[in-house]
């Protein structure tokens, strides 16, 4: 999916990922379908209040380094960073073992939504976000970063939008808590534009961390 839109720094303020239309996801052929099985959940020692008197509680920065899925069966290690294209649309991972955050939103559990984006299919092969559409809510993301902290997010809700009426600001737009963007490309494949129609996108609230 294109973006001609220009880019936002991470740390811009409000609406700083609102000018992202849609995500560059050209999602063709590519995604890591992760392994057969996923491990299970970790034990995590901090929960996430629903609403505090302190305000929302959040994570300093730190890249995610690995993602699991348990419902459909995702683990993918070796996240790496996307950025921009010359022509200010999203770049996409390369090949099917592959997910990518977006390195101007806000890393996993900082404040804010932090955007992973991977294939649904690549040449042929499954990718990392094939079954991303099946997920439901409560279903369970876990997120290890770099700085050794583990995150629990929650599934909210998953939707479909054509990219021609993609919601931008409901994607990208800031938010008061940590939430998980989870992004790829789906419905119809037209053939003509090798490119499919639609995007499917996962919303997800961070509930608990361990350190």
């Amino acid at each position: 999916m294109r973006d001609s839109t220009r880019r936002h720094p991470r740390h811009a303020g409000l609406g700083r990922l609102a000018g992202m239309v849609l995500l560059a996801l050209s999602l063709l052929t590519g995604c890591s379908f992760g392994t057969d099985t996923v491990a299970g959940t970790p034990v995590f020692d901090h929960t996430v209040p629903a609403a505090s008197d302190e305000g929302p509680t959040f994570l300093p920065a730190a890249k995610p380094t690995r993602l699991r899925i348990p419902a459909i069966t995702v683990d993918a290690e070796n996240i790496v960073d996307l950025g921009l294209n010359p022509d200010r649309t999203m770049e996409v991972p390369q090949g099917a073992q592959r997910v990518g955050w977006y390195s101007e939103s806000p890393t996993p559990g900082e404040l804010g939504p932090s955007v992973l984006a991977a294939h649904v299919d690549w040449k042929n092969e499954k990718g990392v976000f094939y079954d991303l559409r099946r997920l439901s809510s409560g279903d369970e993301v876990i997120i290890d970063r770099a700085d050794g902290t583990s995150l629990l997010f929650e599934v909210e809700l998953v939707e479909r939008y054509r990219k021609d009426r993609f919601p931008t600001s409901r994607v990208y737009g800031d938010v008061d808590r940590a939430e998980l963007r989870l992004i790829t490309c789906g419905g119809v494949f037209d053939s003509d534009a090798q490119s499919y129609e639609d995007n499917v996108v996962a919303y997800a609230k961070l509930v608990a961390f361990r350190r």
